[in-house]
């Protein structure tokens, strides 16, 4: 069975004040979290002493953490939710949270094993010949155009399905070699 939310608290609290993840920022988004969207959870006479920035951060968090486990699970799950929502790295890297995701059963959940995907795994020696023939291809075509009628008559045909700036542009190109 799973822990509730003031066990897990708890269990986390040592976790929690250690971690240089959470800064004054942070701790103060939290803070405003809990006072603003749960007002049950925390305050404004609660919430102004947490966010007092002459008391050290760590100290803050401390106490913070402390006032939410006498409030009970609800205040609990609330801060959960507020630490994933405003710090989502440091959710996933609580002690309860690393715990439950390694003892899921390997019989009833199998391990997903992601393959790996390399876009390209060839040297830059192939970089450089597909560009080279790419730019041997443009360069034939840009100076063999003259002798080919067809070729401007295609891109006036690739006009049709692109945006009035492209269209005009390609439009022009094939008056222009109609024209010589």
């Amino acid at each position: 069975m799973r822990d509730s939310f003031h066990e897990q608290l708890i269990e986390d609290s040592a976790f929690l004040r250690t971690d240089r993840r959470l800064d004054t920022e942070l701790v103060d988004k939290l803070t405003l979290q809990l006072n603003r969207i749960y007002p049950q959870v925390l305050s404004d006479k609660e919430a102004t002493k947490f966010r007092n920035l002459d008391v050290p951060t760590s100290v803050r968090l401390g106490e913070l953490l402390t006032h939410l486990q006498g409030k009970g699970d609800d205040a609990c799950r609330e801060f959960y939710r507020a630490l994933h929502l405003h710090v989502e790295e440091v959710y996933y890297s609580l002690p309860t949270r690393l715990r439950l995701r390694d003892s899921l059963d390997p019989l009833t959940h199998p391990r997903v094993y992601h393959q790996r995907y390399v876009l390209n795994d060839r040297d830059p020696l192939f970089f450089l010949g597909c560009f080279s023939v790419a730019v041997g291809m443009a360069l034939l075509y840009y100076y063999s155009e003259d002798k080919l009628t067809g070729g401007s008559r295609a891109l006036g045909l690739a006009a049709l399905g692109l945006k009035k700036k492209a269209q005009e542009v390609l439009i022009w190109y094939t008056e222009e070699s109609l024209l010589k």
